[in-house]
């Protein structure tokens, strides 16, 4: 890079400045401009063979007709669509499996997560992010299906991954492998020195961002001041525009777009030794720098040595790419089922028009007139029942007319056909068992599965790579995420859910694709979600919850969390019906239980009860006796009442004891016995005299 007049000095006002070319002079725009366009044209011509290739392709899948004028005018020019049919049997596994439902991005952490809080924070950023791409930004969808059915055909494409800031969003937008230049040999797209991104721009978006300081003044320029850009036809946008059917005007006018390029590059415009990543936008036929910009946004994305020097800087990578099948040649432009494909299926084009144009001439066969054959002038034509007056006898005709010595069309070459058109469908895995076809009758049911296995192989392959570079593009957006969310709470989707900027800034957290990189097809997915719910189904070592939302995802089941409300916000189960009569009877068994021991204890007290009255009567007999004695009753007479007193109270102890021992066993079945509200010898109803009485009336 030549020196330049002016350098800058990396401040924080020159890392967020929205645009350097202030900074410069015209001299050294010029040569920054001279600079990114040598670097655009000499990656352009690193893959003009692949972007050769993949226009014969495009034309292939778009069955494009080339004017033949082979084997004669107007022939027989038929493009068989092999590779529309193996990108569109790719597509229809692919973009059902790969975005099903609402729920799109997985979030998962490392590390235990003792109280639950870590696995709340992954849940909220994995809402919030599927509501990001499928509902904030409502290109994203769309154009995930187009390069689904764009990359099997060219063999990748890239996305573009940026937070607008006028917008206030993550974009993450389709970029076109053809639209995006960089060298064929490098490394990967992440570590190519030089990315250059072409974009149409119209001549009033060119003055919105003048206006607004996103672009440097160039309204003074000549090429701005003309009415409209001058054209400037490739060979890429002539096979294009003839694809589509277009006739691009023979002149511009004011509705035709500049291109303008965006080029992603190291730059060392500090003239310090060590080149910074920049992003430079320049227009392509003048070459004239519209702005420049650091492609870092923080002072912490530099590393820095004792002295203040640069080290290293971390630049934010924008693209990301969507591979198909990698190159066998090393390029890191990857190869798709147009290039795969193509020159057996231009085989198998010359093959099937060979055979319309043999039969067309064995059908339409002419010959030889000879002289003897005396026929009228003009055309004769053959109808049925139509016959023609001629002057030549009929031995005449047949020795004067000699057809051309024409075959119907050759058996061997519709084999060769049929061998083709197998190998294609071999290589693409588009074979009729995979794309519906019926494999035959009496075929085993295991064997149609294991031969729809084997058919998707190569799909499974390519799938998994699909679903790595979503893993790159959500880690992106999760990156921009924890940068720009700002502080507090975001609410988002018009409801009371919301996520805070400190949950992206969780350590350990790792995002991913919700599909499953696995399984493509419907039916295997299905079955793998019945086997899982047949195995953990009631089993405590299984996340219930889980296994019910996969089978309800495997249905093609819609909001599911409307319809499964989950165990956590379930009432404790109920018993079933059997185990439900089970334990009324053992109650009742219980409650007669219960109810013959409340009536064994009754017994005993009453029988307490009549003991107590009859101790009470003897004492008075013993009372009565002594009095009509007066005074002279002998103590062996009052002995005889005081034994029969003992052998009354003895008989009501018993009864105590029976008593207590019967209430204690109500107790340990959990039934309050409470017949009498009282237990043994706790009730002054149910208590004899006292000792002290008994002595008493004895001894009066």
């Amino acid at each position: 890079m030549s020196k330049l007049e002016n350098k800058i000095t990396l401040t924080e006002d020159i890392i967020t400045s929205p645009n350097l070319t202030g900074y410069f002079t015209q001299r050294d725009l010029e040569t920054i401009g001279d600079l990114c366009n040598e670097a655009y044209q000499e990656d352009i011509q690193s893959r003009a063979k692949w972007l050769k290739r993949n226009k014969a392709a495009m034309n292939l899948a778009m069955q494009v007709q080339e004017e033949k004028n082979f084997p004669w005018p107007n022939c027989s020019n038929v493009i068989f669509p092999l590779i529309t049919i193996a990108a569109l049997q790719f597509h229809s596994r692919a973009y059902p499996a790969l975005i099903s439902g609402s729920e799109l991005v997985k979030c998962k952490f490392y590390g235990t997560d003792p109280d639950g809080t870590r696995q709340d924070a992954a849940d909220k950023i994995s809402q919030h992010m599927s509501w990001q791409l499928l509902e904030e930004d409502e290109s994203w969808e769309e154009q995930q299906d187009r390069a689904l059915i764009n990359v099997p055909i060219v063999g990748c494409a890239f996305k573009k991954t940026y937070y607008d800031g006028v917008q206030g969003k993550n974009i993450s937008e389709l970029v076109l492998a053809k639209d995006l230049v960089f060298n064929y040999w490098s490394k990967s797209v992440e570590t190519a020195p030089v990315k250059t991104h072409r974009i149409p721009f119209s001549k009033n978006t060119i003055y919105t961002r003048i206006m607004t300081g996103t672009f440097r003044d160039v309204s003074d320029m000549d090429w701005y001041k003309d009415d409209a850009p001058v054209p400037q036809p490739t060979a890429d946008s002539t096979a294009q525009d003839k694809r589509e059917g277009l006739d691009p005007p023979s002149h511009s006018d004011s509705s035709t777009p500049y291109v303008i390029c965006e080029q992603h590059r190291y730059l060392d415009l500090d003239q310090d030794g060590y080149a910074e990543p920049y992003i430079v936008t320049f227009e392509e036929s003048t070459h004239t720098v519209l702005r420049i910009v650091c492609r870092f946004d923080r002072e912490e994305d530099i590393l820095r040595d004792q002295n203040d020097s640069v080290i290293k800087i971390d630049a934010d990578e924008y693209y990301t790419k969507i591979p198909f099948i990698p190159s066998p040649d090393g390029g890191v432009l990857d190869i798709g089922f147009g290039v795969l494909l193509g020159p057996l299926t231009e085989s198998v084009d010359t093959a099937i028009n060979q055979i319309f144009d043999s039969g067309t001439l064995y059908n339409t066969s002419g010959g030889f007139l000879g002289r003897g054959a005396k026929l009228r002038g003009g055309v004769y034509h053959v109808a049925p029942y139509s016959w023609h007056r001629v002057d030549s006898s009929g031995d005449d005709l047949r020795k004067s007319m000699i057809p051309f010595p024409t075959k119907e069309p050759s058996g061997v070459l519709f084999q060769v056909l049929t061998m083709l058109i197998d190998y294609i469908e071999r290589i693409s895995g588009a074979v009729e068992i995979t794309t519906g076809g019926n494999p035959g009758q009496n075929t085993p049911a295991t064997t149609s599965q294991s031969m729809i296995e084997q058919g998707q192989k190569v799909y499974s392959a390519i799938f998994k790579r699909i679903w790595r570079s979503m893993k790159m593009e959500f880690k992106k957006l999760f990156i921009l995420n924890a940068k720009h969310l700002g502080p507090g709470k975001t609410f988002y989707g018009g409801t009371e859910d919301f996520v805070t900027n400190d949950l992206y800034k969780m350590t350990g957290m790792n995002i991913i694709p919700v599909a499953d990189p696995n399984i493509m097809s419907d039916q295997a997915r299905l079955a793998q979600a019945q086997l899982l719910m047949q195995v953990g189904k009631d089993n405590p070592l299984y996340n219930q919850d889980e296994i019910n939302k996969r089978f309800l995802r495997a249905i093609k089941i819609t909001d599911i969390d409307k319809v499964y409300v989950g165990t956590k916000n379930q009432p404790p189960s109920q018993p079933s019906e059997k185990i439900q009569i089970e334990m009324i009877k053992g109650q009742i068994r219980t409650n007669e239980l219960t109810l013959k021991k409340l009536q064994y204890i009754s017994s005993l007290l009453e029988q307490r009860r009549l003991n107590e009255a009859k101790i009470v009567e003897i004492y008075a007999q013993a009372k009565l006796f002594e009095e009509q004695a007066g005074g002279s009753a002998t103590d062996q007479e009052l002995a005889k009442f005081k034994t029969l007193i003992d052998s009354i109270q003895s008989v009501n102890d018993m009864i105590n004891q029976n008593i207590q021992q019967t209430k204690e066993d109500l107790n340990e079945q959990g039934t309050d016995a409470g017949a009498s509200g009282n237990g043994g010898g706790s009730s002054p109803a149910l208590e004899g005299p006292s000792n002290e009485q008994n002595d008493s009336g004895m001894a009066s």
